[in-house]
């Protein structure tokens, strides 16, 4: 696997809609409210084969809660 980035997600601006959750079900859950969740309640790391997907879910994001940010 190869590192490329990591997922953002501004909890000042989500509002719990789900569809990060939607595109991205191998990373992102939702709690019982429809807040997004990672598995290891930190930003979810991606690899090269989720970046198209992420990059999507970050430009359809009604709340523009989501960002694209460098691995750690």
């Amino acid at each position: 696997m190869t590192t490329t980035a990591r997922l953002h997600i501004d909890w000042t601006r989500c509002d719990g809609r789900g569809l990060c959750s939607e595109l991205l079900p191998e990373l992102l859950t939702r709690d019982d409210w429809g807040y997004p969740l990672s598995s290891d309640h930190r930003d979810p790391i991606l690899d090269t084969g989720q970046l198209p997907v992420a990059r999507d879910a970050v430009s359809l994001c009604p709340r523009l809660a989501l960002t694209l940010a460098p691995p750690n």
